[in-house]
């Protein structure tokens, strides 16, 4: 299938790093910022670890505009796998030189239930879970709410003249897919959210879903997309880490549109910049940021829960580099409104699958 001329496409590479399980250096790549920080984070981040140009890199993003703006130090530790962290929960709660131990990702949950209890003088801060202790503040995100607006975006160019190269369209070829990462009931928001948002644009789109089981799986992930764009999909969501450079490698091949998750991955990923059509960002990089500064200012609140929306501007959907002076008005105008509904409470997006 023939596509217009801004969905070109040209040959690129999967932008995959594996993670180490060992505790990092200080600061900015093992350099730090000196000795005389006041204030020292210990980091943990998901499994996948960092190089998925998505979750964990937009949490690096955060610690270092955070070093950068409130001249702290902080240490890293990137699992391997969920069994790694609760040794490394322990580790940074036991030492006297971390004030304050932040977890990234739902994975920590059921470890640091535990170790706050236990290590009850730290300070944590969890992102994409809660634990209910008083010395947690934890970050949670309306995934649902992002995934709704990118899924309509997807629902507004599948089956027309913008998908396909002029001619008669064919609503029965009205198709968009979905990649998951390990089937959870956070991931499940967003494939709710994006099927939602996807049968606001038309009722009649098609909406398959897989799960690659794996955060760090490209090779699936570019197996199950090329399975959903042979079979008509225009346009490919993923919610799987690092799983997602696969996803678009399978764009590239099939001249059809991806759309990133968590960072702005036209220009994370940006080889792939030709096919990320838009990324629903979900501000990692926010949260760490709020916390250090808290931990900073004397602030820090245990015990809250910061549930982050579209009218935070927590979550979001941005348009891709190469599309942002493509797309039509009229679909820019259609986004927009439905953002709106959505932050009025006009539109209720559902939060699983089996409610859509």
């Amino acid at each position: 299938m023939q596509r217009r001329a801004f969905l070109a496409t040209v040959g690129g590479g999967v932008p995959v790093a594996t993670a180490g399980c060992l505790i990092g250096d200080e600061g900015d790549d093992g350099e730090g910022n000196g000795d005389d920080a006041d204030v020292t984070v210990g980091m943990i981040y998901s499994t996948g670890g960092l190089g998925d140009e998505s979750f964990n890199d937009m949490a690096n993003v955060g610690i270092q505009q955070a070093q950068e703006d409130f001249d702290i130090e902080y240490q890293d530790a990137e699992p391997d796998a969920p069994a790694d962290m609760n040794d490394m929960q322990r580790q940074f709660a036991g030492s006297d030189d971390i004030d304050v131990v932040i977890c990234i990702g739902f994975d920590h949950e059921a470890d640091l239930q535990d170790n706050a209890e236990e290590f009850s003088d730290t300070q944590f801060v969890l992102v994409d879970a809660v634990v209910e202790a008083e010395n947690v503040a934890n970050y949670v995100f309306r995934e649902h709410e992002g995934s709704f607006q990118v899924g309509h975006l997807a629902g507004l160019l599948t089956g027309t003249e913008y998908a396909h190269a002029g001619g008669e369209t064919d609503p029965d070829e009205a198709v968009v897919g979905f990649v998951g990462g390990e089937e959870t009931s956070l991931i499940e928001r967003f494939e709710a959210g994006y099927t939602a948002g996807a049968q606001y644009a038309d009722e009649g789109i098609a909406t398959p879903s897989a799960y690659a089981g794996s955060w760090n799986d490209p090779t699936t992930g570019q197996e199950i997309a090329s399975s959903m764009y042979d079979g008509g999909a225009d346009v490919v969501y993923h919610a799987a880490g690092g799983t997602g450079g696969g996803v678009f490698e399978a764009a590239q091949s099939a001249g059809r549109f991806a759309i990133g998750v968590d960072d702005d991955q036209s220009r994370s990923a940006e080889e792939f910049s030709d096919v990320i059509v838009a990324s629903m960002i979900k501000r990692v990089d926010m949260a760490v940021h709020e916390s250090v500064e808290a931990i900073v200012e004397d602030t820090f609140e245990g015990g809250e829960t910061n549930d982050l929306g579209l009218e935070d501007e927590g979550v979001g959907a941005v348009i891709g580099q190469d599309f942002e002076d493509e797309l039509p008005e009229e679909i820019l105008d259609a986004l927009e409104e439905s953002r709106a509904a959505i932050v009025d409470g006009e539109i209720e997006v559902p939060e699983d699958p089996d409610d859509v």
